[in-house]
């Protein structure tokens, strides 16, 4: 009582934040549900006058009616999540007035049919005629209604979408780390997607508890019918003398339309929490969808039409109805027909018409520069990339952008646009080709309208592994080459349930290309791209620059000193560091291979954590001594590199089957070889393992140790 006390001091107080009103206002708005749910347990105990009930009644049917509105025009569940609340205190409301009720019926019953108020009396008389016969059999199809029908359908539809919403839970959130690390979301839109994943899952945990209230107050309304009912004959009867028709006319319709004036919001509340959790889809409202899929068929609608009048011509059928029906959806189908039709005629794409000479002069013009980096699409991808084609199309354009920003962020330059143009005459209609400077870089293939479900490989979401056998095509993830199927949209949570990671279309084919930029970042990296780093560095740090590019290094040595850091998957981000340390050097060394080296051991802190993360103990791999020896002498020889090709086979498959073991062991592949050898062994394993990284002992930080997990045999 003191703290509900100490609130309205709080609400009334003008010094709050926002100002008098603007405080007052919001604490007050805190306020207004406690109140209200106080004010309900009072008409439980305290005396209400019947002009009061009548109020109230109207009121909690015009609440009602206004929950079956906002069920009706919502387009995501989680956009009326306020509903299981909704439920507790509509049903209390109920119970209350049903309360208050039963107490002015039972003592001023004998009075007369308007004792309890004109809205009962409405419901008593008007609707079913006087009949108390015909209340009790009208109240008891409502409760059934309400009871088997609606209640017990939206409880057990809340039941399932909990279950399957805790159930997907790991697979959205799979597929949530795949966009964002893609580059085709930021974290905030990550964090947002997160949260938007818990709430779902609480919503209908909480609507499966919810639907005990709406089905709890159709067994209190039955109960309460007949307490009243046996209770007003006692109390007509005994206290008042009245016979028993007398009281069963006073008492019992007076009952009947008390809980018919109860059931019938009751029924509606019902109805609206059925719509919510039978919702399927997040783009329309449910009588947009409903519209759209059953009345937008004028076949359907035509032989539905012909049946309907058929019927009507039968002898004995009340031939009008039928005629009256049957012609107005003749007219729809017509009407939706010539709809369909006049859009079809339309043009899809407006024709291009160039006049052009019969037999033209070359010129320059004719010369059509090579893209740095190209995307071409077969014509079942050009709606993946076209944005006039209605909404929800040219979604890769968008992830496209994204992924050229994750890569600037991440690699740290801003890579060249990509062009985007369809090749109908190389590709298949599902095809797609990325090229880089006119050579192609990588293919796959994507199907529009489909989802792609990947096996991780790793633990399904109940410790298993991932077993499922989806229906679909059987392929393999373009990107990183796993295990895949294409599946149909309404697969999709069954895919993420069984551990999989789900992905559109979109999504594949901007991640296949996020991977192949990673890949191929040292070919990106011109020397536009060069001049206009040496720009962006220059406003951070331009005494820096000026001192060391042009003067000490030129364009093209920078450029070539990045691509080799680049080619061994070094991000060169830190430029200011990468400056510092051509500062230090370049006035002794021009060759940009041994630039490179120096700078990687300035680095060697980045590098070191850009494949081990903030562990400090780094589980490499080693050559045995031997195989160590043999492979400094052939590559260090001054007579030039000359490692037998047999040997180099032999230690090529050898580190590629090692590096395998590694990461299925769960550490990174990396080997430690001595100075001397690293550029050249780390060319040298490029191609048979390429995800293999090679560090040389000087690029160990002293603040970390290792740990040799593997070692490279002679004759592995």
């Amino acid at each position: 009582m003191t703290d509900f006390l100490a609130m309205i001091r709080a609400a009334l107080d003008p010094r709050q934040p926002g100002g008098a009103n603007g405080g007052r206002g919001a604490a007050l708005k805190a306020l207004v549900l406690p109140i209200f749910v106080v004010l309900m347990l009072a008409m439980m105990v305290l005396p209400l006058p019947a002009f009061m009930l009548d109020l109230l009644f109207t009121f909690n049917i015009a609440l009602a009616l206004m929950v079956v509105m906002v069920s009706a025009q919502m387009v995501r569940p989680l956009d009326f999540a306020a509903l299981p609340t909704v439920l507790l205190v509509t049903t209390l409301l109920r119970l209350s007035l049903n309360v208050a009720s039963t107490r002015v019926v039972l003592t001023e019953g004998h009075t007369g049919p308007a004792s309890a108020g004109k809205v009962i009396e409405a419901f008593g008389h008007f609707l079913i005629g006087g009949s108390f016969v015909v209340g009790l059999i009208v109240f008891a199809i409502l409760v059934v209604i309400n009871f088997v029908v609606v209640t017990k359908g939206a409880e057990r539809i809340a039941e399932v979408g909990a279950r399957f919403a805790l159930d997907a839970m790991p697979g959205k959130q799979m597929a949530i780390d795949a966009d964002l690390n893609a580059g085709l979301i930021d974290e905030k839109e990550a964090k947002r997607r997160r949260a938007e994943v818990g709430e779902e899952a609480d919503f209908f945990g909480s609507m499966d508890g919810a639907s005990k209230f709406v089905r709890g107050d159709a067994m209190a309304g039955i109960l309460i019918l007949l307490i009243n009912v046996f209770g007003g004959f006692a109390i007509g009867m005994a206290m008042h003398g009245m016979g028993a028709g007398e009281a069963a006319r006073s008492y019992v319709t007076l009952a009947v339309g008390d809980a018919l004036v109860a059931q019938i919001p009751g029924l509606l509340i019902s109805v609206a929490a059925a719509m919510v959790v039978s919702r399927v889809g997040k783009e329309q409202d449910i009588g947009t969808q409903i519209r759209g899929q059953v009345f937008d068929s004028p076949r359907s609608l035509a032989l539905t039409a012909a049946i309907i009048g058929g019927l009507g011509l039968v002898p004995g059928m009340p031939n009008l109805v039928f005629i009256l029906i049957a012609a107005g959806l003749a007219a729809l189908a017509w009407q939706l027909h010539q709809t369909k039709k006049r859009a079809a005629a339309e043009p899809q794409r407006a024709e291009v018409v160039a006049a052009r000479e019969a037999n033209p002069e070359a010129s320059w013009d004719d010369l059509t520069p090579v893209d740095t980096l190209g995307l071409e699409v077969g014509y079942r991808l050009i709606a993946l990339v076209d944005k006039t084609r209605g909404p929800g199309k040219g979604d890769l354009l968008a992830r496209i952008k994204g992924v050229r920003k994750k890569f600037a962020q991440d690699v740290g330059f801003l890579p060249p646009p990509v062009h985007i143009r369809d090749n109908l005459a190389e590709l298949k209609p599902s095809m797609y080709r990325v090229t880089l400077r006119g050579a192609v870089a990588g293919e796959g293939e994507a199907m529009p309208g489909m989802w792609l479900a990947i096996n991780p490989g790793g633990p399904g979401p109940n410790g298993g592994a991932v077993m499922a056998q989806l229906p679909g095509q059987r392929t393999l993830d373009p990107a990183f080459g796993l295990p895949a199927v294409w599946i149909e949209e309404r697969h999709k949570e069954m895919a993420q349930m069984a551990g999989f990671t789900v992905v559109d279309c979109p999504t594949v084919v901007a991640t296949h290309l996020s991977h192949l930029m990673q890949v191929n970042a040292a070919r990106l990296l011109g020397r536009v791209e060069t001049q206009q780093l040496v720009e962006h560095v220059t406003k951070l740090a331009p005494k820096l620059i000026e001192d060391v590019v042009p003067k000490m290094v030129a364009i093209p040595t920078l450029q070539r000193v990045l691509q080799l850091l680049l080619e061994e998957g070094v991000h060169i981000r830190d430029m200011r560091s990468i400056i510092e340390s051509l500062a230090e050097h370049a006035t002794a060394v021009s060759d940009p291979h041994e630039l490179a080296r120096r700078i990687r051991t300035h680095l060697a802190p980045a590098i070191v954590q850009q494949i081990y993360g903030p562990v400090r103990e780094l589980d490499v791999i080693a050559l045995d001594p031997e195989l160590e020896r043999l492979v400094t002498q052939a590559l260090m020889s001054p007579h030039g590199a000359a490692l037998d090709p047999g040997i180099a086979d032999t230690l090529a498959k050898s580190a590629a089957d090692t590096a395998r073991s590694q990461e299925d062991r769960g550490h990174p592949a990396c080997l430690l070889v001595p100075d001397p050898i690293r550029a050249p062994l780390a060319r040298l394993l490029k191609r048979a393992a390429p995800r293999l990284k090679v560090l040389a002992h000087s690029e160990i930080p002293e603040t970390h140790t290792i740990r040799i997990g593997s070692i490279i045999g002679a004759t592995a």
